[in-house]
């Protein structure tokens, strides 16, 4: 017998997956990744210097680990709802203490906070998309790609705003792209709470499974190298546009090419993502990614740079001055690496 809290429909289900996408949208796509975006600006305007700002995203990459080793106690004690609702709270927050100060040691505890709660959110609302999504198991995933387009949703919305409204206030305006960001989040916030989802009560015997990290020890130095890669390429990629020549239309056209990406990765990637040979089909998808990164290191051609955020962010969601060419080449040189110790990875036995 179905239980009575669960979608009646596909529709319903759908509905709902789409009401929980907003978690990533806000925490991932605008909360994490928006950074970039103002960091040209925030950088000239408070004298920061790369290692200074890349030091924001790299504290926000440790509070977004720290909520994710910690999202399965979050769950077990507040449940699924609770943990996207105030995980996706604490974002908004994040973003309006950007938009209120430029105090160094502030702005790095928001970026700490924006971790924690993008993964509270995204942990959590993952794990209740696809308890929705099993519900209909004939269209399971495409229900559950409505939730894993969030994040590329965040990145083309912020995208289609930002680097306008910079434009508009002129230098020094970062802190009214956070208030505009801010704006963007808590409108998301609100059918999170309005909506009724199904019960934690079906999730939480499965939230205390036990994890083996040894048989998987490889794959996991590969994500790692992934997460370090991806960072530099997600940080300094709009600098660097800006300091090829690249004007507002230029730089929002290039984030949101990566961020449209996300609706074709799952028709791109379906037959790699199904080959059951261990870690090939990550080692595919982070060459990919490692080519995408790269491409800027040869030109800043508008087509190249195209191709670069398509090629990056088609691969990026399935899993710049001298300095900027040195992280990218960095970060296009960790992903390769990443990609080649993919490579070692058995395939796993599932014993019964």
């Amino acid at each position: 017998m179905k239980a009575p809290d669960l979608p009646s429909s596909s529709a319903h289900a759908a509905r709902l997956i789409l009401i929980l996408s907003l978690a990533p949208t806000a925490g991932l796509g605008i909360g994490r990744f928006a950074y970039s975006l103002v960091l040209p600006d925030m950088r000239e305007q408070l004298a920061w210097s790369y290692s200074a700002a890349g030091f924001m995203n790299t504290i926000n990459a440790a509070g977004y680990l720290i909520g994710a080793l910690l999202a399965a106690r979050l769950i077990r004690r507040f449940g699924l709802v609770a943990s996207v609702r105030w995980g996706t709270l604490a974002c908004v927050v994040s973003l309006a203490l950007c938009a209120i100060t430029g105090n160094f040691v502030v702005l790095s505890f928001a970026r700490l906070l924006a971790g924690l709660g993008a993964a509270a959110g995204f942990v959590g609302g993952g794990a209740l998309a696809a308890m929705i999504a099993q519900t209909r198991p004939e269209r399971a995933n495409f229900l559950l790609s409505l939730f894993y387009a969030g994040p590329g949703s965040g990145i083309l919305l912020s995208g289609l705003v930002a680097p306008f409204v910079l434009q508009w206030f002129g230098p020094g305006s970062w802190w009214i792209v956070w208030w505009a960001m801010t704006l963007l989040a808590a409108i998301m916030t609100i059918p999170l709470w309005l909506a009724s989802f199904p019960s934690d009560a079906m999730t939480r015997q499965e939230a205390s499974a036990k994890f083996a990290i040894a048989p998987v020890v490889i794959y996991l130095g590969g994500y790692f190298l992934f997460g370090a890669g991806y960072i530099a390429y997600m940080t300094f990629m709009i600098a660097y546009v800006r300091d090829a020549g690249g004007g507002a239309l230029a730089q929002s056209a290039f984030w949101s090419l990566i961020g449209l990406s996300a609706f074709v990765t799952p028709w791109v990637w379906r037959g790699v993502l199904g080959l059951n040979r261990g870690g090939l089909a990550t080692t595919i998808i982070l060459g990919v990614n490692a080519i995408g990164a790269g491409l800027p290191i040869f030109g800043h051609s508008p087509l190249l740079l195209a191709v670069s955020a398509l090629v990056f962010g088609v691969a990026f969601f399935a899993v710049v001055g001298s300095s900027l060419s040195f992280a990218l080449n960095i970060s296009a040189a960790m992903l390769a690496l990443g990609a080649v110790l993919s490579a070692f990875q058995r395939r796993l036995e599932v014993k019964t």
